[in-house]
């Protein structure tokens, strides 16, 4: 068993160096949303919700620390509330944030889902607080990230709210995309006797690239790139 979770953890570790390139806004993103109307705005949210990396790992771990699927929907909802509630106000309010520091709560809170799923707390005898409570506080964090990206874009003068719900919308959609394969993933690992293996394998790895994206988030922060 400990082989399989240093097999399945080294594999995991290759992908870490792509995470920290996760949903750039790149000028490709800028003409099309210059030139496509509010469509565009849809393509570009959900876009970015399936290369957000940090807030698929962030609900990955979610999910893994999660059994039926009411439970899953319930704490999906709280996070898609919360995330939505920021986007929509903070964009429409003009508030922003460095985007490094903003990202760098965001890996926090992966780094956070993976060490309270391998049980940090209880090895600290420490009593965790209340997960849902703590989903909805990071779907605002989230949704505050997703709102400063969108603010990066040039989004010109006219249809300003209708912009933030299209974008808000594609992210929706690309959540939705996104969480199909992982909650179908999970559900079969379940019936599985390496799950427990598979569960130590990932949660270390969201430990691990919660840090690494700090790292790179904070080095981005004082270094201006």
């Amino acid at each position: 068993m400990q082989a399989s979770i240093r097999r399945s953890l080294l594999l995991l570790l290759l992908f870490v160096p792509l995470l920290a390139f996760a949903h750039d806004v790149t000028s490709a993103d800028q003409e099309l949303l210059r030139t496509g109307g509010l469509w565009a705005y849809i393509r570009v949210g959900a876009t970015h919700m399936l290369t957000g990396y940090d807030h698929l790992l962030f609900l990955t771990g979610v999910i893994f620390f999660l059994k039926g699927f009411k439970d899953i929907l319930m704490f999906i909802t709280v996070f898609t509330i919360g995330h939505c509630i920021t986007l929509i106000g903070a964009t429409y309010s003009g508030i922003t944030a460095n985007e490094h520091l903003v990202d760098a709560v965001i890996a926090l809170s992966v780094l956070y889902k993976g060490f309270e799923n391998l049980g940090g707390f209880e090895k600290l005898k420490v009593k965790s607080p209340n997960l849902l409570f703590m989903v909805g506080l990071f779907g605002l964090i989230h949704g505050f990230g997703l709102s400063t990206r969108l603010q990066s874009f040039e989004m010109g003068e006219g249809q300003f709210l209708a912009k933030i719900l299209c974008f808000n919308l594609g992210v929706e959609v690309g959540q939705v995309l996104a969480l199909i394969p992982i909650v179908f993933v999970i559900t079969m690992a379940r019936k599985h006797s390496q799950f427990p293996a598979f569960y130590k394998a990932v949660n270390w790895y969201l430990v691990l690239a919660g840090i690494v994206l700090f790292v790179y988030q904070m080095y981005g922060y004082f270094t201006g790139h």
